[in-house]
Formats: structure tokens, C-alpha cells, sequence
């Protein structure tokens, strides 16, 4: 039997396999018959950076896939992405991260990411699943926007052609878009848009650009016009000027998943992005909830005592705020009572989409939704899975979820 050292202790490479480290998650999913309503996991992630030897040979510029190459060769880590303290890798008490690589998949068959994703979807009940990247979620940063374009490229020629067409469409994705370049960012939604499995495009959220700039509407019209759905996933930065006194991981996480989507949403609302693209769905990722009724609350106030500074809203900030979309995870459920005041306001029966956000280390299963005490039987199918399985016309996987998708009114057509 193969061990391994964790934590001063020893364990067999089988403990270690996804199945077995979510067991209780499958009894979860058996007990509560996940598997009678479409489960769809609109944010979960794969570890890119284990794959840079495929990905990088997708790059345009020759000079720079080669620095890149160069950086990776030999076992390197590399430097092509900007610098992150690892504790999101390597703090707590989770034995999946330094161990995951030990983690055997069947040779000669589907890609690794695809093999695992398929182990931990089935575990806990999961039919469908938006894949995302991990570190590239910190491209914005990056000082070269030239390399930001050529990785964003890169990866998601790599995801389109290498890893969902091996996922027996259960995997789709919201592909990653070259923010810091309007005209580059046009030209991915553009060859990208139209490939199969390929739900909407993702602009990362970590970076100081305005998200209502006119160069970028030519960006939101071609997404609405081919019926895709345009996401904003949040992440941390701990150079980030405000962020450096903070002195724990716990602090800088708690406020700057929570930061970025309210400094994109804020310029987002204000704007008139609601009403210039009415028809384009917008969700906000990986930012928890607690902080939609604050923002709701505040520019509403704001706009009340100063409308003349928002010429293009019909209607309170609040309203577009609850047009749009917002995923679960993670989601706060220390005051329950809060939290149903949460669902109240953002009209979570038909604007929340559960996420799992698996394999972070923060990660929430479908029980987490299911279990809560306040939720109709509407509420809980809608929000785990029948509003995305219509956003991104995903299609039951058996009889009794087709019949639960056209109770719900969330039958999708091609």
C-alpha cells in the first residue's frame, strides 16, 4: 500500500481519492434525492497551473510563449502570474490541496481535470458544472497587458478544445476574457462565443478599470446579442493599498471577495448598464451574499437625495440590483434570520444559483441550500439548479428532472 506523509501522520493514496474524502457528501445527495432535480454548479474551479505545458503552446505571440515556456520548463513553477501568498493552498486543515496531485486518474482516458471533476460532481449530486480557472483569476493584475490577452487565448482554446469536449457535456464554462484590451476582449467573445459549451465569458474582478468605459460596450452587445451570459468573479488581493494593513489571511479574505463586486456592481448600477443592456444576464461570483442588502440599502439612499448624478435609471438601484444574478458561495448562515431577510431582497427564488466552489478549501454542498428551513420546494429546484439549467439551456439528465424542470417553468429550448 502506497503512504504518504500529512501532517505527521501517514495515510494510503486511496484516502485521498475525491470519492472517498466526500462520502458523507454522496449520503447527503442519496438521502435527499439530488438526483431527482437538475443540480447545476455555476462556480467551481480546476487548477490551471497544472496544466501550463498543455495551455502555453496555445499562445499567439511567439515571444512570449516561449519567456512563458521558459519559466515552466523542468518542473519550474514559473512567474508568468502575478504573486500570491499561498495560503488559500496550503492554510487550514485540508488534506485534498498538497496531496491532491497524488490523486490517481485513468490513463488513456478523459483529461485529468475532466476525470476529477466527474468524481466530485457524482459524489455530492452535481449534474452540471461551470468550470473556472484558480490563478488566473489575479490576470488583471498582471503587468503586461499583452500577456493578459495571450493567456486568456491561450486557456481558453486549451478549455474549449482539450477539456469540454471530454466532459460528456457535463462541464461548460464562462470563458475568461482579456479585460485590460477592449478590442482583444471583442475578438474572444467573437471566435470564442459560438463554441460548444461555452455558456457566457468571465471578467475578473481584481483589477482598477472601469466597467462602464464606452469601450466596452461593443463587448456587452455582442454577449447579449448571441444570448450569453456575462459573469464578474471576485477574488482577494493582499497589495491592494487599502488591504496592506491588514495583517490575517481571514481579513483580507472576508473583505476582498466582498470589495471588487461591490466596486464593479456600484459603477455597474449607477451607470445605466441595466438599462443599456437590458436583456444580458449578469451574475456576481464567489462574493457570498451579506453584502447585497448593504449596497441595495445604500444606493438606493444615495440616489434618492442626488438622481440628477444617475441620468439613465428608471428606477431605484435596488431594481437592477434584483434583476440580476448572484452565486451562493459562501454563503453566510451564522443568522438565518438574516440570511431570509437576504433571499427576501435579492428574490433569491429566481435570481440565486447555488455554486460549490469545490475544490476550494471554502467550498458549500447543494445540502447547504437545500437544508435551509425557510425555502419552499419552488425555491430550493430553482436555485440549485432549474434558473442556470434555463440561463444556459441545460437539459435534464432523466424523466423526473425533465417533469421538475417543467413544474418550475424552467424547461430550457435550444
Amino acid at each position: 500500500m502506497d503512504l504518504i506523509a500529512d501532517r505527521g501522520r501517514r495515510v494510503s493514496v486511496d484516502e485521498l481519492n475525491t470519492s472517498q474524502l466526500l462520502a458523507h457528501a454522496t449520503k447527503q445527495a442519496h438521502q435527499r434525492k439530488f438526483d431527482e432535480m437538475v443540480i447545476v454548479d455555476v462556480d467551481a474551479h480546476h487548477y490551471e497551473n497544472e496544466s501550463l505545458q498543455d495551455i502555453l503552446p496555445f499562445m499567439e505571440n511567439d515571444v512570449l510563449r516561449q519567456l512563458s515556456m521558459a519559466q515552466t520548463a523542468k518542473g519550474g513553477r514559473g512567474t508568468i502570474m502575478p504573486h500570491q501568498i499561498g495560503y488559500q493552498d496550503i492554510g487550514g486543515r485540508v488534506t485534498r490541496y498538497p496531496l491532491r496531485s497524488s490523486e490517481k486518474t485513468e490513463r488513456g482516458g478523459a483529461q485529468r481535470d475532466v476525470q476529477l471533476g466527474h468524481r466530485w460532481m457524482d459524489a455530492m449530486g452535481v449534474d452540471y458544472s461551470c468550470l473556472f480557472p484558480t490563478g488566473m483569476l489575479n490576470i488583471g493584475l498582471h503587468p503586461q497587458k499583452e500577456m493578459e490577452v495571450d493567456l486568456c487565448w491561450a486557456y481558453n482554446r486549451w478549455v474549449t478544445e482539450k477539456v469540454l469536449p471530454e466532459s460528456q457535456g457535463r462541464f461548460f464554462s464562462m470563458l475568461c476574457l482579456p479585460f485590460s484590451d477592449p478590442d482583444e476582449t471583442l475578438r474572444h467573445v467573437e471566435t470564442f462565443g459560438d463554441r460548444k459549451g461555452v455558456g457566457g465569458f468571465m471578467i475578473t474582478t481584481v483589477r482598477h478599470l472601469p466597467v462602464h468605459d464606452n469601450a466596452y460596450m461593443k463587448v456587452y452587445r455582442a454577449i447579449e446579442e448571441r444570448g450569453l451570459v456575462l459573469s464578474f468573479h471576485s477574488a482577494f488581493h493582499w497589495g491592494e493599498s487599502v488591504f496592506r494593513t491588514c495583517n490575517r489571511f481571514i481579513s483580507v479574505h472576508a473583505l476582498g471577495f466582498s470589495f471588487y463586486n461591490i466596486l464593479h456592481l456600484t459603477n455597474w448600477v449607477i451607470n445605466g448598464m441595466g438599462e443599456r443592456f437590458p436583456k444580458l444576464p449578469v451574475i456576481w461570483v464567489e462574493s457570498g451574499l451579506a453584502w447585497i442588502p448593504f449596497l441595495m440599502q445604500r444606493l438606493d439612499h444615495e440616489y434618492m437625495i442626488r438622481p440628477s448624478e444617475c441620468p439613465l435609471l428608471k428606477k431605484k438601484p435596488s431594481e437592477y440590483m434584483r434583476d440580476m444574478y448572484y452565486s451562493s458561495q459562501p454563503m453566510e448562515i451564522q443568522d438565518r434570520d438574516a440570511l431570509e431577510c437576504t433571499f427576501r431582497m435579492i428574490d433569491a427564488e429566481n435570481h440565486l444559483l447555488y455554486s460549490s466552489d469545490y475544490p476550494h478549501w471554502d467550498f458549500d454542498l447543494p445540502s447547504t441550500i437545500y437544508d435551509l428551513p425557510f425555502l419552499s420546494e419552488k425555491a430550493k429546484h430553482n436555485i440549485l439548479g432549474g434558473t442556470a439549467a434555463r440561463l444556459f439551456k441545460l437539459p435534464p439528465r432523466n424523466e423526473k428532472q425533465r417533469e421538475n424542470l417543467q413544474k418550475f417553468g424552467n424547461l430550457a429550448t435550444a
